[in-house]
C-alpha cells in the first residue's frame, strides 16, 4: 500500500471518528480534507484550491434550483397545502381498515410532490395527521410510524433536492433523474398502502376504520385539493413535457404556492419572513456541506483511494450485481450514522468511479457493459436505488430522524415503538429495492420515451 493511500485511509477513519463525535458533517469534510491535502502536497496547494473552490462550486446555474425548491417547501408548510391534502385522502380512503393510515401515506407523497424535502414532510404531515389518528383510536406504533414511514417519500418524487445534488454530483440530466424517479415513487405509495392494509387485517385493533364521507364531502374535499394538483401539474409536468427547465420551473412554483397561501391568508409578512430565513439557513448548510464534499474528494482523488477501491472491487471476483448490492448495503449502514445529503455527498464520489470501472467504462455500449447497459443508463438506475436506500436511513435506528421529528410531536408514545411501526415500511422499502434490481427497466422506461 501506497503511502498516499494510507494518508487517505487514514482520513476517512479521522472523518467517521468526527461524525461520530457529533461534530457537524460539513465541518468534519473541510478539516479532513483540508489537512489530508496539506500532508499530501503541502499547505500552498491548499490555499490554491481554496482561492476559487467555493466559487466555482457555488457559482453554477444547476445549483440556483435548490434554494428555489427550499423556498417552495418552506412556503407550502406554511400554506395549508398539508391540511387539504390530508382532507381529501381521508375523505376517500377513511372509511376503510387502515384508512385514516392510508389517508396520511396518500397525503405525504402529495405534499412531499410540492415539498421535496423528507424532514418537512414528517414534520408537517405529523402535526395534520397524527391528531386525527389518534382520535380514531389507532395505536400509538401505527400512527407514529406510518407517518415516519410516509415522510421518507418526498426525497425520491419530484421535486427532490436530493436528487438534484445527487444529479450535479454525477454530472446527470435533473430532467431525467426526476423522470425516472416518478414509477419508482409511485411504487413507494403502492407498497406502503398494501403495508398498511397487511398490518390491519393481521391486527384490526390497531387500525381501525373511519369515518364514511358523503358525496357531498368527497366532492368537496377534492375540489379544495384541486390547486395542489394544478401546482404539482404546472411544475412537475412542466419539466417533464420541456415547457421549464427546473430552475424556471421552480420559480413558477414559489410564485404558486405564495399566491395560494396568500389567498388562504395562511401567509403573512411575518411568516414570509420567516421563510426567507429558513429557506437562507437550509440552503446555507447544504452549499457548506457541498464546499466540505469538494475538498474531501480532491483529497482522496490526490491520494488514490477510490482509484484503489475501484480496483480491488474489480479483481474481487465478485459480480457487477454483487458489487452493487454490497454498495447499498453499506448505503444502509451509512444512514444509521448521518442524514441523506451528507450520506449522498460523501459516497457518491467514491461508488460511483467504482461501478463505471465494473461497467467497462466511460465509454461502453449497453451489450459489452457489465451490467447490461450504458453507463448513462447506469447513472440513472444506480442514482435511484441510492435515494431509496438513502431514504432508509430516515427510519433506522440510531439516527432516524424521521422518527426522532414524530417522536417529538407525539411525545406519549415510546421511541421504540416508533420504531417497531416503522419496521414494516421498511420491509416494503426491501422489496421495492428488489423489484428495481430485478427489473432495471421500471427506472429506465420514462426516461427511454425521451420526453424531456
Amino acid at each position: 500500500m501506497s503511502e498516499s493511500i494510507a494518508i487517505g485511509l487514514a482520513g476517512l477513519a479521522a472523518l467517521v471518528g468526527l461524525i461520530a463525535i457529533r461534530l457537524p458533517i460539513a465541518y468534519a469534510m473541510i478539516v479532513v480534507g483540508g489537512i489530508g491535502i496539506s500532508l499530501l502536497d503541502g499547505p500552498r496547494i491548499l490555499l490554491s484550491q481554496l482561492k476559487d473552490l467555493a466559487y466555482g462550486q457555488f457559482a453554477t446555474y444547476d445549483l440556483s434550483v435548490v434554494p428555489l425548491f427550499i423556498l417552495m417547501g418552506a412556503i407550502a408548510a406554511r400554506s395549508g397545502l398539508s391540511r387539504e391534502l390530508f382532507r381529501a385522502a381521508n375523505a376517500w380512503l377513511g372509511w376503510m381498515k387502515g384508512g385514516v393510515a392510508m389517508a396520511a401515506i396518500a397525503a405525504c407523497a402529495g405534499f412531499g410532490a410540492v415539498c421535496g424535502s423528507s424532514l418537512a414532510t414528517a414534520s408537517t404531515m405529523g402535526t395534520v395527521a397524527l391528531p386525527e389518528l389518534k382520535r380514531y383510536n389507532y395505536s400509538g406504533k401505527l400512527a407514529t410510524g406510518t407517518i415516519a414511514a410516509g415522510g421518507v417519500l418526498g426525497i425520491l418524487i419530484p421535486p427532490s433536492v436530493v436528487l438534484i445534488i445527487y444529479a450535479i454530483i454525477v454530472e446527470a440530466n435533473v430532467v431525467t433523474m426526476f423522470m425516472a424517479a416518478l414509477i419508482p415513487g409511485i411504487l413507494a405509495v403502492v407498497l406502503f398502502l398494501i403495508t398498511i392494509a397487511i398490518y390491519v387485517a393481521v391486527y384490526p385493533e390497531e387500525g381501525p376504520g373511519g369515518h364514511s364521507a358523503s358525496r357531498a364531502e368527497l366532492l368537496t374535499a377534492t375540489v379544495r385539493v384541486l390547486p395542489v394538483v394544478v401546482i404539482f401539474g404546472v411544475v412537475i409536468g412542466g419539466i417533464y413535457f420541456g415547457f421549464f427547465n427546473p430552475t424556471p420551473a421552480a420559480s413558477v412554483g414559489v410564485v404558486l404556492v405564495a399566491l395560494y397561501g396568500v389567498f388562504r391568508g395562511e401567509l403573512s409578512l411575518s411568516s414570509g419572513r420567516q421563510v426567507l430565513l429558513e429557506t437562507a439557513s437550509t440552503s446555507g448548510m447544504i452549499f457548506l456541506i457541498l464546499l466540505g464534499a469538494e475538498l474531501l474528494k480532491i483529497f482522496m482523488a490526490r491520494g488514490g483511494v477510490p482509484q484503489a477501491a475501484a480496483e480491488w472491487m474489480v479483481h474481487s471476483g465478485m459480480t457487477p450485481m454483487t458489487t452493487l448490492v454490497v454498495l447499498l448495503a453499506i448505503l444502509i449502514l451509512l444512514g444509521c450514522l448521518m442524514d441523506s445529503l451528507s450520506m449522498i455527498l460523501l459516497a457518491i464520489p467514491f461508488f460511483w468511479p467504482v461501478l463505471v470501472q465494473i461497467n467497462g467504462g466511460d465509454i461502453v455500449s449497453a451489450q459489452d457493459a457489465g451490467f447490461g447497459m450504458s453507463t448513462e443508463d447506469l447513472k440513472i438506475w444506480f442514482g435511484i436505488l441510492a435515494l431509496i436506500v438513502v431514504e432508509l436511513g430516515l427510519i433506522t435506528p440510531p439516527v432516524g430522524m424521521n422518527v426522532f421529528i414524530i417522536s417529538g410531536l407525539a411525545p406519549d408514545v415510546p421511541m421504540r415503538q416508533t420504531f417497531l411501526g416503522v419496521a414494516p415500511f421498511f420491509c416494503a422499502e426491501l422489496v421495492r429495492v428488489a423489484v428495481l434490481l430485478a427489473f432495471p427497466v421500471v427506472t429506465l422506461w420514462l426516461p427511454g420515451l425521451g420526453m424531456g
